[in-house]
């Protein structure tokens, strides 16, 4: 592989089973590898090991997060290789296409400005679950110029150590707050045209996507806050429109039904604008995604859970504010249900 001794790669994961062997099997040609685990009761941790992975096993307390579990790979791997460029961050839920590596090192190379790039993630399994397929057009950002990240990219090393890699006390949403920090660095992100990784999301049931959900608006929540002058996105934004939608409408719906129950039926007609309000917003948003280009009934559903997710979010919202106050430390929320065993695992 071109320039694989200036490269690296950190692989997190918890319970992945199978997902977490295809993964570290599209990272076999690099030669820096760690993978860092998250209290995996899968033979995860064995299955890293017969692949010659450098291993590290988290334990509690504090809480299992993604960005401590990247932050502890990140420094294992930079202890046995200091001279690294480039590192590829990586979900062990996911398979790293063929030519990424390649590409990706090569475009970040010419760039002394970038940070990072990321490339085109996909769901392995969209058509089987709605929820699958709405993650799919998730992850299909813009080419060009890149105001976040998810978990997947390759960074360069200089700006990761400029502003002390990711945040580990977040729940949710590290990502994207670490994108918020290079950028006020002055570093630049960019989503090339490649194909980089194949994603098992593997959400099927309805309570999966709500808790996925509650862990946005938990995020949104966290990012607004230490973020509050950043407006692209703007997270503050937002989070009103959380506020607006999960707590407004229903409010006053259920007021205007009171007092149409209580004092003059006239008042159901008042009750019926919020809800007027929302459905005139779904049809605004079903047009938008047919414009970038789903089909119909794609389009119409991911409006519908668009607006939805407004009530789960609000949860996760609630539920951060009251940590803060609290000054408890947040749990992880966890919606993804779990691979069947590694091979590893099933040899025990």
């Amino acid at each position: 592989m071109s320039g694989s001794q200036k490269l690296g790669v950190v692989v997190i994961g918890r319970n992945e089973g199978e997902r977490l062997a295809r993964c570290l099997a599209s990272v076999r040609a690099i030669p820096q590898r760690v993978y860092v685990d998250s209290g995996s009761t899968d033979g995860s941790v064995e299955l890293a090991r017969a692949e010659g992975m450098a291993v590290i096993e988290l334990t509690t307390p504090p809480y299992f997060t993604a960005a401590r579990a990247r932050n502890a790979g990140l420094t294992q791997l930079l202890t046995e290789a200091p001279d690294l460029e480039f590192v590829q961050m990586v979900d062990g839920d996911c398979e790293v296409q063929p030519r990424w590596i390649e590409s990706a090192v090569a475009f970040l190379g010419k760039d002394p400005h970038l940070a990072l790039v990321f490339g085109r993630r996909r769901e392995r399994y969209p058509q089987r679950s709605i929820y699958n397929a709405l993650c799919d057009d998730e992850w299909n950002v813009p080419v060009g110029a890149a105001s976040g990240v998810g978990g997947d990219a390759l960074f360069r090393v200089s700006a990761l150590r400029e502003v002390e890699f990711y945040n580990a006390a977040m729940i949710a949403g590290e990502d994207m707050e670490l994108a918020m920090r290079l950028r006020k660095s002055g570093w630049q992100l960019c989503r090339i045209d490649a194909e980089m990784t194949l994603h098992d999301v593997n959400i099927t049931r309805f309570g999966q996507w709500w808790n996925r959900a509650r862990r946005a608006g938990h995020a949104y929540g966290e990012v607004a806050l230490l973020h509050p002058d950043v407006h692209e996105p703007d997270w503050p934004g937002s989070v009103r429109h959380i506020v607006l939608w999960g707590v407004g409408v229903p409010a006053i719906t259920s007021i205007a039904a009171l007092l149409a129950l209580t004092i003059d039926s006239r008042w159901w007609f008042a009750a019926a604008l919020p809800l007027l309000a929302c459905f005139l917003n779904m049809v605004r948003l079903a047009r938008r995604q047919q414009r970038r280009g789903l089909s119909a009934p794609l389009a119409r559903a991911s409006a519908f859970y668009l607006m939805l997710a407004k009530l789960p979010q609000l949860l996760g919202l609630i539920s951060y504010y009251r940590d803060r106050l609290s000054g408890r430390a947040s749990h992880l929320i966890e919606y993804k249900a779990a691979a069947r065993q590694s091979a590893a695992a099933r040899r025990q």
